[in-house]
């Protein structure tokens, strides 16, 4: 999130702050829940998590600030949002899994970068600053 903040403050950007409820996939990946799938718990969760992580990034003097939720798979809908916004960086994270867990989980932020309509800046979680 500091990357994306600071990008955001350094070049007066408005920040959008895009929280996605995946979608649980079947293991036969022929059935795909609904939107309505999702628990008014599991809704009100994410819109909480969201007004507090934009509260923390006004704070940070970033007065331009868009929250935004989306139900259904990560990857997928990060890169519909940054199409709709005609947006210019995709800041994400990754985990940096390797080997099976890589395999089996995959990765959000690669596929976003492949699918990506614009660059995207992937930062390892566990990594040294450089900003």
């Amino acid at each position: 999130m500091k990357y994306a903040v600071r990008f955001a403050r350094d070049y007066g950007s408005e920040l959008t702050l895009l929280h996605v409820v995946e979608t649980a996939i079947s293991p036969s990946l022929q059935e795909v829940p609904e939107g309505s799938a999702f628990s008014k718990a599991e809704m009100a969760d994410a819109e909480e998590s969201l007004r507090t992580l934009v509260k923390s990034v006004r704070d940070a003097g970033v007065p331009g600030v868009r929250p935004a939720i989306r139900m259904g798979l990560a990857a997928h809908e990060i890169v519909e949002v940054a199409k709709q916004l005609d947006a210019d960086l995709i800041v994400i994270a990754t985990r940096g899994y390797a080997g099976w867990e890589h395999l089996v989980i995959g990765s959000t932020a690669a596929r976003v970068a492949r699918a990506a309509p614009c660059p995207v800046l992937v930062v390892r979680e566990k990594e040294h600053d450089f900003l």
